[in-house]
């Protein structure tokens, strides 16, 4: 069995931060309304004022997800209340699915842009071909009411990122196309959006080589199973620059769950030595160990939100000793315990 977790709070990956005007934007659907923003946000341990100052790094990764499952577990959302009528849990799986059953990438699209056609009344969604670019095609329905910017971000980001899933590749972007001006602080976009932002543009989607439209869909079930386990932290959030190595390291893990294998059986797999990885990690600012934490975290947030597996099993599954000690680690990620925060 693994090891448990180091006592006390996990050096975070300095790369991992997720800039404010995510984190917000995150929250922008509860405006207007009687909510205690802040209040979610202390609930994660993220201090409202110090995110409000100029110069904040922002939210770790876990702290990100956390907010994403407050919001979703009290407004049952997955779109947080962005949309005239609101996505309910088992949307983005659904959408994953239709996805799943396409022999190729044209027929992927296809399938999910009618399925989120039907799953809601703001967008109208649709596969285009321009010459050489393809793109998922995203149009406001009443130009009246223009779609969220954070809405926008997050079906373009989203969408995109599991089509590159279903694909078991990278889809290269040509570019990104948002309806809305082009914001001042353009802090973590380039890390969100890898490729050309085109801004105030009559639709909003992502647009690549048509030649990838053929590329096969290269996903099965089990595939999906595993993937939906961690579906938000992967494709919710923005991407977490792990550095080449961890993120290979990081991958490893994914695939090994719920086996915690050693440094010498990862070294192994990525055909090195431990000793090398342990230098080349460390040259990354994190450790094997930094990154089964953070797995770890992301796991238990995962599957307390969206499943009824015991906490016994659960503790079982993430490698620690038993359930007390995975308790007490949960309580230090998120401010809660296991049971209020299912329970929520």
């Amino acid at each position: 069995m693994a090891k448990d977790l180091k006592r006390g709070k996990p050096r975070e990956n300095p790369g991992a931060f997720i800039a404010p005007v995510f984190v917000f934007g995150m929250l922008s659907g509860l405006e207007g309304k009687d909510v205690d923003v802040d209040g979610y946000l202390r609930q994660v341990g993220v201090n409202p004022q110090a995110l409000r100052t100029p110069g904040d790094p922002g939210v770790t990764p876990m702290q990100y997800v956390a907010l994403f499952y407050a919001l979703l577990n009290d407004m049952q959302d997955e779109c947080m209340g962005l949309f005239s009528r609101p996505f309910k849990p088992g949307s983005f799986a659904l959408t994953a699915r239709e996805g799943l059953s396409a022999a190729d990438l044209r027929h992927a699209l296809k399938r999910m842009s009618k399925a989120l056609n039907l799953l809601q009344d703001d967008i109208t969604f649709s596969l285009q071909t321009n010459g050489d670019e393809a793109g998922l095609h995203m149009q406001t329905i009443d130009p009246v009411t223009p779609t969220p910017v954070f809405a926008q971000e997050t079906m373009v980001r989203v969408l995109w990122r599991l089509a590159a899933w279903l694909l078991n590749k990278p889809l290269p972007v040509l570019h990104f196309d948002f309806t809305y001006p082009e914001p001042e602080d353009q802090k973590g976009y380039n890390l969100v959006f890898p490729a050309p932002r085109r801004y105030a543009q009559p639709s909003f989607g992502f647009w690549f080589q048509a030649s990838e439209l053929d590329t096969p869909v290269s996903r099965d079930e089990h595939a999906l199973r595993i993937f939906l386990t961690d579906a938000y932290t992967q494709i919710i959030s923005p991407p977490r620059d792990f550095g080449a190595v961890a993120q290979k390291v990081r991958n490893h893990l994914m695939r090994s769950y719920p086996q915690w294998p050693t440094l010498e059986a990862v070294a192994e797999q990525l055909h090195t030595t431990p000793s090398t990885l342990q230098r080349h990690l460390k040259e990354e600012h994190t450790s094997l160990q930094w990154l089964k934490d953070d797995l770890r975290r992301d796991l238990a947030i995962s599957r307390l939100s969206t499943s009824r597996v015991s906490l016994v099993q659960l503790a079982s599954e993430l490698g620690f000793s038993d359930s007390p000690t995975f308790q007490r680690a949960f309580k230090r990620w998120t401010g809660k315990h296991c049971g209020a925060y299912r329970r929520r």
